[in-house]
């Protein structure tokens, strides 16, 4: 899968999503704590300075990118003082370049973008920031940090960390264990990212040996493929990885067909699909590890803190952070209520 196509590079502990965080950074609502004894602006104040933020997202191919620009467009309607001008959409470098440079001309308040290839971008980055107008960098980053003013995105180290604590916690008692991995494409970074996290993470528990590896292609076809052959050529197994719930759809439907079981299937990213299978409990699929997309809705929170000079609620900073980094947290049966509100189609 070309990098230009797909997603690009997926905070505490207990939060329900990416948004939890910031969805108070920006409320319409009063605060109900008492004023700041200083002049800070309040960054959950009653509607405040109109912002009109342009939104570069990229073109909707995929489960997780629809999610991204559906996400961005919801956060925006429920600001009365926020008017999102929005592209169509495209994983042409050039056609969104060409999208960005549009949204400078029209002097947009604030820029949100995910670009569909961020070393490609960045040069439009840093022609918005000269111009004035900061960049809230979504996701996949640009290549010098001066063309943008904050990025929000996942941990895909971490996405692979925490699947491999998941998988190494249940199967830490099992006598010479066996895991295979179902990867997206090698030639992206991410997916590096997140198998250097997992094998991390396993590195912990020396009964567990990873025995083979796939990449497949963040589509359901190539998952059913990449998974058909990773059955055919190992007998038996106690554990899956799998990077990508779209593909994992096809990685099920292999399984199934093969009449294969005994091992537990962890997936990635967070769709509905998995969280539903999750909760019936009637397949290997017992967790998924999130990459959310709410991270468009939080995007747009820290847009509007920006264009409004207002920090963060529950921070003592005057202004936004300059990176935040989502986590990637495990969903099973034990809190797949909890989550699934946030599970994309």
């Amino acid at each position: 899968m070309p990098e230009t196509s797909r997603r690009g590079l997926l905070f505490g502990t207990a939060a329900v999503s990416a948004g939890a965080f910031l969805t108070a950074c920006t409320s319409n609502e009063p605060s109900k704590k008492e004023p700041a004894a200083d002049s800070r602006p309040a960054a959950d104040d009653k509607p405040g300075k109109h912002v009109t933020i342009g939104f570069a997202g990229p073109q909707a191919d995929h489960g997780w990118l629809n999610a991204i620009n559906e996400q961005a467009r919801s956060r925006a309607e429920t600001y009365s003082d926020v008017t999102l001008d929005a592209t169509e959409g495209s994983n042409d470098t050039a056609a969104q370049i060409g999208q960005v440079e549009t949204l400078i001309n029209k002097k947009v308040d604030v820029l949100v973008i995910l670009p569909a290839d961020g070393k490609a971008l960045t040069q439009v980055g840093l022609k918005a920031m000269r111009a004035g107008i900061p960049v809230i960098n979504l996701d996949r980053v640009f290549a010098d940090p001066q063309a943008y003013r904050c990025w929000v995105g996942g941990d895909n180290y971490g996405m692979g960390l925490n699947a491999g604590k998941y998988i190494g916690e249940k199967l830490k008692d099992k006598p010479n264990a066996k895991v295979v991995e179902l990867s997206g494409p090698d030639s992206l970074e991410l997916t590096q990212q997140r198998t250097k996290g997992f094998d991390d993470a396993l590195k912990n528990y020396p009964n567990i040996r990873k025995v083979a590896r796939q990449a497949a292609d963040f589509t359901v076809e190539s998952g059913q493929a990449k998974m058909a052959q990773l059955l055919q050529a190992q007998s038996s197994f106690d554990a899956l990885w799998n990077h990508d719930d779209d593909q994992g759809v096809g990685a099920l439907r292999a399984v199934q067909q093969a009449g294969r079981e005994g091992f537990l299937m962890v997936g990635g990213a967070g769709a509905k699909s998995a969280m539903d299978a999750i909760k019936a409990d009637n397949s290997v699929l017992k967790a998924t590890v999130l990459y959310p997309p709410t991270m468009a809705a939080s995007a747009i929170d820290l847009a509007r803190a920006l264009g409004q000079s207002k920090g963060i609620s529950g921070m003592s900073e005057l202004e936004i952070p300059a990176s935040v980094t989502l986590f990637s947290a495990v969903v099973d049966k034990q809190n797949v209520d909890q989550y699934l509100p946030t599970g994309f189609n």
